[in-house]
């Protein structure tokens, strides 16, 4: 591990600050790098996914004699140097052609660790057709009933979705969505990599219709290694800060989509006191009072107030 020393100037000291720990934390940084031993098509992926990380991502120019499954010593020591929390490893052997693995570290540990095979593979360039602004976050579609039951792809989609999440941000204008990455898992055991621009067209309502455009890149992957971490690392790696937390309000809930519903007790009310609309037609006048207090007499004849002069 590195050896960290006490910063003697006001630069220092703020690098020193930006790796501490955040209550929120910043994007996630992508570190790619290169195995002893790759080839053209392992090369070209890995520009492939570093272009749709970007700009929050780097790639090593120099090729690293690293396995990660093996000694993860390297892997930390790059994650510390560099900060980093993200890594895709590029290599090609006999044993495992057109080899990429993805590893997630916590706290300069490594945590996850996937290893995925390039059975097919299409690249950003040979697809015709406009691509993704620089920085611009894809939405994230995950197809297929693995991700709801298997454990190993409920992981794979974790670590996907931390690759490509980008910044968080409380709104989303629909002009600012650009290009989505749709990741299937089929039932024959291949993972099915995707990535569509997405085209809003007028519809005559409020709402656009959207077309799919395929932008770029390709990629079929079939599953071969994985490690997890075990659950008490996870659950520290998961641990939610308490200034985020949000206060549990009395009789106060949120529906699924975010909507906020709340119960208010009312005491009971008097009807007959209750204040209702005023209206000038059903306001009482002098002459409506009067009315009210002269009556009829017993047979009828005349009333029993004041006799008119005849």
């Amino acid at each position: 591990m590195l050896r960290t020393a006490k910063p003697r100037t006001a630069a220092g000291k703020r690098a020193l600050k930006d790796k501490a720990p955040k209550v929120v934390e910043d994007v996630k940084s992508a570190v790619f790098i290169r195995g002893s031993t790759t080839n053209e098509i392992t090369n070209i992926a890995l520009h492939e996914l570093l272009a749709l990380k970007k700009p929050h991502g780097v790639m090593f120019s120099r090729k690293n004699d690293i396995h990660p499954f093996d000694d993860p010593q390297k892997i930390e020591f790059f994650a510390q140097k560099n900060d980093a929390s993200l890594f895709v490893i590029g290599a090609h052997t006999k044993k495992r052609p057109h080899n990429l693995t993805l590893v997630r570290t916590f706290n300069y540990q490594v945590l996850d660790m996937i290893e995925l095979g390039l059975q097919g593979f299409e690249p950003m360039f040979e697809i015709p057709g406009p691509k993704a602004s620089i920085g611009n976050r894809p939405l994230m579609v995950f197809q297929g009933e693995l991700f709801e039951t298997d454990p190993s792809y409920q992981q794979i989609r974790s670590m996907l979705l931390d690759i490509f999440r980008g910044e968080v941000s409380e709104q989303i204008d629909l002009k600012g969505i650009e290009h989505t990455i749709v990741v299937t898992a089929a039932p024959d055991g291949l993972l099915y990599f995707r990535v569509y621009m997405i085209d809003l067209r007028k519809s005559g309502t409020k709402l656009p219709r959207v077309e799919l455009h395929e932008m770029g890149p390709s990629f079929d992957f079939v599953v071969r290694r994985t490690r997890f971490a075990p659950d008490d690392i996870r659950k520290e790696a998961m641990k939610v800060p308490k200034e985020t937390k949000v206060k549990k309000v009395k009789n106060v809930e949120y529906d699924p989509i975010g909507d906020k519903l709340g119960r208010v007790h009312v005491g009971k009310q008097d009807l007959a006191k209750l204040q209702t609309r005023k209206m000038k037609g059903l306001k009482r006048t002098g002459a409506d009072e009067d009315d009210a207090d002269v009556g009829t007499g017993a047979d009828g004849d005349e009333p029993r107030g004041k006799r008119s002069k005849n």
